[in-house]
């Protein structure tokens, strides 16, 4: 098998939450979830990705920004449900 690198693209709202959730789950109980010591490279590396890739996670309105891609990400989960459903 070919070995290559996997790009993800995430909209700059999706890596604000993900970036959240995962610092989250990093530290908190949550980490117990992770049974395979493994699964922690990756993790890492994604967080770490994300934390030079978004400089607004420092910034003094971090919580208002990321209220505004949660509310964002619900509004377009929302419509894509209805999509889906409808």
């Amino acid at each position: 098998m070919e070995k290559s690198d996997i790009t993800v693209k995430l909209t700059p709202d999706e890596a604000l939450v993900l970036s959240d959730w995962l610092e989250r789950v990093q530290m908190t109980d949550l980490s117990r979830l992770v049974v395979d010591p493994a699964a922690w490279a990756p993790i890492h590396k994604i967080a770490g990705t994300l934390d030079k890739a978004l400089p607004g996670i420092f910034a003094a309105d971090y919580a208002e920004r990321l209220e505004a891609a949660r509310n964002c990400l619900r509004t377009a989960t929302g419509s894509l449900a209805e999509e889906r459903d409808g």
